[in-house]
Order: structure tokens, then sequence, then C-alpha cells
């Protein structure tokens, strides 16, 4: 596995796997990297790509300085994970390389309208425009490829679908399944700051969200479905030709055809609030 840091360097290996005939597999990460990660890769891997991971701590997509501070870095472990794994390129930037003008205000920010201003982007203002200006940067350095994303951050994947519609990216956004904990809790590097009571109350969304799944459809739960705002419906709006046993959550609680979408959304509307990041 090679490790870079320079820009540059990231630019001329992905071209030239591209010479060689390699399709590029692209996962952006912040470090910290689980089983959810090793997923991501190994689907890239199973595609034959030449695979690069990208590993930066994004301070543009925190609106909490202390949140920033505290998120996880484990360097050393990263690094032996993905050599592990078989990734082709690891890369480290540095935050003087993707953002030189930082602490003060970058003069480029990418924001994608309509789907980022609900859910988790009403409580963290800022949030969705540092993860595009980011996408959209790791894009524009690795070039033509396929990028693999985590359903878990579903709102995230709606996001990054609809900016690559709408920039024009030579870039295949793959979507991958949710890996969880034992416990059923979705993996996320986060989860080592939660504690035993945080932890608990995580688990009650998906475990509310699966209850509400399971109910009856209701006859009022159809012209409620139909009435949801149409902002929220495209936030959460994912790819419809996939199969449905594909998609997410969030897909099944927009699907206006799915009788107890109603249902679903009310459970995730309630719990939100609780569990929004701070």
């Amino acid at each position: 596995m090679e490790v870079v840091r320079d820009l540059d360097a990231w630019r001329h290996a992905a071209a030239a796997a591209r010479q060689r005939g390699r399709t590029v597999g692209l996962v952006p990460t912040m470090g910290a990297l689980h089983a959810g990660h090793d997923s991501l890769v190994r689907a890239a891997r199973d595609r034959g790509d030449y695979v690069i991971v990208t590993i930066f701590v994004n301070p543009r997509q925190f609106n909490d300085l202390a949140d920033l501070r505290a998120y996880p870095r484990t360097p050393e472990t990263d690094r032996a994970r993905a050599a592990a794994l078989g990734v082709d390129l690891l890369v480290e930037p540095s935050l003087e390389q993707m953002w030189p003008a930082y602490p003060a205000p970058v003069a480029t920010t990418v924001h994608v309208g309509g789907m980022t201003e609900h859910l988790e982007g009403a409580d963290r203002p800022g949030h969705f425009d540092g993860v595009a200006s980011v996408v959209a940067k790791l894009f524009a350095l690795t070039g033509p490829a396929r990028a693999y994303f985590g359903e878990k951050d579903f709102q995230q994947l709606a996001m990054v679908r609809q900016m690559v519609t709408d920039l024009g990216f030579a870039v295949e956004v793959v979507a991958c399944p949710i890996v969880r904990e034992e416990d059923g809790l979705a993996l996320s590097s986060r989860n080592v700051r939660l504690s035993a009571a945080g932890r608990q109350r995580a688990l009650s969304l998906s475990r509310a969200v699966a209850a509400a799944a399971a109910q009856p459809a209701t006859a009022r739960d159809r012209p409620r479905a139909r009435a949801r705002p149409a902002a929220l419906r495209r936030t959460l709006r994912l790819d419809k030709a996939r199969p449905s046993s594909s998609r997410t959550i969030g897909q099944a609680v927009t699907s206006t055809a799915n009788p107890r979408s109603a249902t679903i959304w009310r459970t995730m509307a309630s719990c939100w609030k609780s569990f929004s990041p701070k």
C-alpha cells in the first residue's frame, strides 16, 4: 500500500491507475476506521477497483469546535487496517493543502439546496455545506471514479448524488448497506464517545423505526404520507431504480407507495430531536 500526502501525487496515482485500465474506487473517510469502512473497501475490491482511501478530518463540516477537537484520530491503527484490507493508495492530505486559507473563511462553498436544511441540517448549520465542499474537492482531485458511501448517512448520500448530477462529476456513487454492532447500533467512529445511557438512547431510534415498519398500515397513514412537504421528500430521496431490498429506511420513509410510510415518518420525526447531533 502506498501512502501519500501530496495532492499532486494523489492525482498522478489515480490517473496512472486509469491509464492501466483500472477503475478507481474512492472511499472517503475521516479516519478512526471500523468495520463499516471495511465494508466500503471490500465493495470496491469486489468490483476490481484500484482502491483509494482518503483520511481527512474536515473542519468545515463541524459547527462545534469542541466536537472537532474530540473527534477520534487513530492514524497508526488506520494505516495498518487499510493495508490489511488491501487498499492500494492511502491519502492523508494536510489541512494546509485541503483548505489553505483555514481558519479564515474559504472563498468557495458548495451548497446543495432543498435537501440539506432539514433533519440533521437543521441542528448543524453549515454541516452539509462543509461536507459537499470537501467531497467535491475529493472528486476533483481523484478524477473519474466510483465513490463508495454508507447508507447510514442517508441524507449525506442523497446530497452527494444530487451534487454529482448537478455538477456533472464523472463519478458513480455506490451506496453500501449499513453495518451494525451486535446490539444493532449502526457503526460510527463517534460511538466510542457514547456513554452507556447515550448508547441505549441511540439504540431506541433504530428499534422504534423497525417496530413502526412492522406495524400494519392504517387508512389514515396514506393521506399523511402524501401530504409530507416536498422539500423533505427531496431530502430523503435516494435512487428509486435500485431493488427495493437494497433501499434504505430513507427511501421507505419517503415512498408514498409504502402504506407504512406515514407511521415510519411520524416515528422518525418524533425521535429525531432527541438524537440529532449537537
